[in-house]
């Protein structure tokens, strides 16, 4: 081996072991240029780098100038960017794809009368070579060039060296460009997280107004059908009804007020369900003794589901109280009971169960509930099973399978609002030609278990409390006057008001009001709840008793649908003559919805 070689190899040693030792970035790229400088004893050097075609930049494809030797300013500003027709070195090896030499540019025809050749000249430069730097697939990632300030053309040796020497450069390039896209992708992973997290956010948001929107329009149609019909009852019942007292046919009157009547329940039953699919019903729990109401219920729905339908009622031994209205919870079993009738037309069998659940922190989500002690009720049937595609809808209001006039779609809306309200929680599992199983979960009573309330045929009557002062307050005339009219039969005295303001005005000039009677929701700033702080303030102890649509939270005493004027007019005479009722507040206040 000869001194030169030996020299070469010290010298490649050397510039090895600079360059991989360097851990910046910046610092890594000027050794290789200098490395190339020394190798071919050149004035200038430059180091470029192949911009991917979708750089930010907008210079895609061209060569990027990440460091340079010797080259005045203006020659670095000019030489900033490359494109592949540049009259340089650079172009023709971009162009070519493998090194390119000019041995002089002053000969290079290519380039003679040429801006290019110019800014060679002002930065004294004749000759130069660029060596492209590929990564070991074959791609290439940026360019290596030497100028000298006299014409030259380098030796086999030296272009030997400068292989080696590329192929040094282009390992690290490779690997600076891998870390800088893996920075940049740490640097925007939070932001293009949070972008993605907000779109899908976005979308899911859309598609959840997008079925909200389905379900409020399933449902408004379903109530424009049903109320269109009760009230074209009432209205045609009307109408007949006062052509009948035009013509003195006095003996069919009653048929048409019966009939007005029937619809004006059947609504009043319809909004209760709407109620309580919306958990707004108004409900009195109680404890509750679940062997007699099941067997109660047992004989009814064997009674009304034919000889070919067996029932049958199971219960646990020491059953504990449940802690539910006891009405609505009677209204469900039946409403779940006549659906398994339905599904069962060529006969089967039902069955009422009902046992104690106690669910520990682990069992109770499976659930969908809080941990705790319940009552587990279920009603099963033998019946055709519902399809899988319909049992995700079967507790959305109005949606029916049956045959138009057969069912309104509210039966297991009702069930899901009522569940809910209670505390509890309803699941349904059903499989095609098998049966279906509702399981409905309801709270335990915990405490004391009340007597029995003395039966209302037996309480004493209630003395009328005539000639005492009322103020009624209701926004609806209509109501308003029907009302007030019901109580002036019973022999009082009414004061009539449609907001809070004018009522309190009355107040604060009658100091002989006995008994506030006031609707919930009333027009202005002040509704019902305010109205009647207010008023004891103007008269401390002022009896106070609420009407309204629904309540939310119920009152010590509450009279549920249908809104009778027999039960409004009984309920004011009760609170008259009771001593021990004084003012009214949100929380103790007596309830009344009106249908």
């Amino acid at each position: 081996m000869t001194t030169t070689e030996l020299a070469d190899i010290d010298l490649l040693h050397s510039i090895s072991v600079a360059l991989i030792g360097e851990q910046d970035r910046r610092a890594l790229y000027d050794k290789i240029v200098d490395a190339a400088a020394s190798i071919t004893g050149s004035q200038f050097a430059t180091m470029q780098v192949l911009c991917s075609p979708d750089h930010p930049s907008g210079h895609g494809g061209q060569l990027q100038l990440l460091c340079s030797r010797g080259l005045p300013p203006e020659a670095v500003q000019f030489w900033q960017w490359v494109h592949r027709d540049a009259l340089s070195s650079c172009g023709l090896a971009l162009r070519r794809g493998e090194r390119a030499v000019i041995s002089d540019f002053e000969q290079w025809d290519e380039i003679t009368g040429t801006e290019e050749l110019l800014c060679f000249r002002n930065a004294g430069i004749r000759a130069a070579q660029t060596t492209p730097l590929q990564s070991r697939s074959g791609q290439l990632l940026g360019m290596i060039s030497t100028h000298w300030s006299q014409p030259h053309q380098p030796s086999e040796r030296v272009l030997r060296l400068l292989d080696i020497l590329a192929r040094t450069a282009a390992d690290l390039l490779e690997r600076t460009i891998a870390e800088e896209a893996l920075r940049k992708l740490n640097e925007t992973l939070e932001q293009r997280v949070s972008q993605r997290t907000a779109e899908l956010m976005a979308a899911e948001e859309q598609l959840r107004q997008s079925q909200k929107m389905e379900a409020v329009g399933q449902l408004t149609g379903g109530l424009a059908h049903d109320f269109n019909n009760l009230l074209g009852s009432i209205s045609g019942s009307l109408e007949l009804l006062s052509h009948r007292i035009q013509q003195s046919r006095l003996e069919e009157v009653d048929k048409y007020i019966s009939a007005a009547r029937s619809a004006a329940s059947r609504a009043a039953i319809l909004t209760h369900r709407l109620l309580a699919f919306s958990r707004r019903q108004t409900l009195e729990p109680k404890a509750v003794e679940l062997p007699a109401l099941l067997h109660g219920m047992s004989e009814l729905v064997q009674r009304t589901a034919g000889p070919g339908i067996r029932v049958d009622t199971l219960c646990d031994v020491a059953l504990w109280h449940a802690f539910v209205d006891a009405s609505q919870l009677e209204n469900a079993l039946l409403n779940l009971c006549n659906n398994a009738r339905d599904a069962m037309p060529g006969g089967g069998q039902i069955t009422l169960a009902a046992r104690n659940l106690s669910l520990t922190v682990h069992e109770a989500p499976h659930h969908d509930l809080a941990p705790g002690q319940y009552l587990h009720l279920s009603v099963t049937d033998t019946g055709v099973g519902i399809a899988p595609e319909v049992l995700p809808h079967v507790f959305e209001p109005f949606y029916t399978t049956k045959p138009v006039g057969q069912g309104t779609g509210l039966g297991l809306s009702m069930i899901y609002g009522f569940a809910q309200q209670s505390g509890g929680q309803v699941k349904i599992h059903s499989k095609q030609d098998e049966g279906t199983r509702v399981d409905l979960y309801l709270p335990r009573h915990c405490g004391e278990v009340a007597e029995p309330e003395q039966d209302a045929a037996k309480a004493p009557a209630i003395e009328l409390q005539r000639g005492k002062v009322i103020l009624l307050v209701e926004d609806e005339h209509t109501m308003r006057i029907i009302l007030s009219e019901t109580l002036e039969e019973q022999g009082y005295q009414v004061l009539q008001a449609g907001d809070g303001v004018a009522a309190l005005e009355l107040l604060r000039s009658r100091a002989d009001v006995d008994l506030l009677v006031s609707d919930v929701g009333l027009p202005g700033a002040m509704d019902g709840w305010q109205l009647a702080e207010q008023a004891t303030g103007v008269q401390p102890g002022l009896k106070t008793m609420f009407i309204t649509g629904y309540v939310q939270a119920a009152g010590r005493q509450v009279l549920t649908k249908p809104f009778t004027l027999h039960a409004f007019a009984s309920r004011v005479t009760e609170l008259l003559a009771d001593p021990s009722i004084s003012q009214a507040t949100r929380a103790d206040a007596t309830v009344m919805v009106k249908s």
